[in-house]
């Protein structure tokens, strides 16, 4: 027997866009996950400098900001045969990617004709839904505002069959999106989850609080 069986199955973490056009093309799960997660939270307070009274409020939940660095490897699948990466590599991951950063092409191309017959307003079209699932613990709506590519290796065709790509995305909440949305009851339910989890941190630490106390006491009396 090989391996070890015992050992848990690792969920694989995903980027997925939420794109009505076409709902396959912005699907993306890691290959493998990313060792290092950085996050950044801002508060976002409404109280000024000075005023007693609104020091304390908060206007929105804060702002965040998430890190990753994403490995896309063709090498297993050139290894089986796999028709695909041999024909194209990662490229396909590194559109999918990309194109949660793309207008729609049909969408300028509409807005286009519009404009050409004299459309007084042409709404910008409008990007898909991205969601960042890491673990069922946390599915955020995000905006990806910076890729970082970097394109190692390449076929015969110069397809790249290796590449790093850092993602720097900012997330969503219902205060951007609206409650009643899919992004923002998803961001709800996550700060939920989040509650749940800081009361269990703190159920703990009281236990474990009085549990000193009480063990500290009777070493006390019996030394005494």
């Amino acid at each position: 027997m090989t391996g070890f069986p015992r050992s848990p199955r690792v969920q694989k973490g995903a980027i997925i866009g939420l794109d009505k056009f076409n709902p396959l093309a912005s699907i993306v799960i890691f290959q493998y996950n990313p060792e290092t997660l950085s996050r950044t939270l801002t508060a976002q307070t409404s109280g000024e400098a000075g005023d007693e009274e609104e020091a304390l409020r908060l206007k929105a939940p804060p702002k965040e900001s998430i890190q990753v660095k994403i490995e896309l490897d063709a090498a297993d699948q050139l290894e089986q045969g796999d028709a695909l990466a041999e024909s194209l590599g990662v490229y396909p991951a590194l559109a999918s990617l990309e194109m949660l950063l793309y207008p729609k092409s049909v969408a300028v191309i509409a807005n286009e004709v519009l404009k050409a017959a004299g459309a007084v307003e042409v709404i910008p079209p409008e990007a898909p839904l991205t969601l960042f699932y890491w673990g069922i613990k946390r599915l955020l709506p995000v905006r990806i505002n910076t890729l970082t590519i970097n394109e190692q290796h390449f076929d015969p065709n110069l397809n790249p069959i290796h590449a790093e790509v850092s993602l720097t995305m900012e997330v969503l909440s219902y205060y951007d999106l609206g409650l009643l949305s899919v992004g923002g009851a998803l961001y709800m339910g996550n700060q939920i989850i989040k509650e749940a989890m800081a009361t269990i941190s703190g159920l703990s630490n009281i236990a474990g609080a009085v549990s000193g106390a009480a063990s500290g006491s009777v070493n006390f009396s019996l030394g005494a």
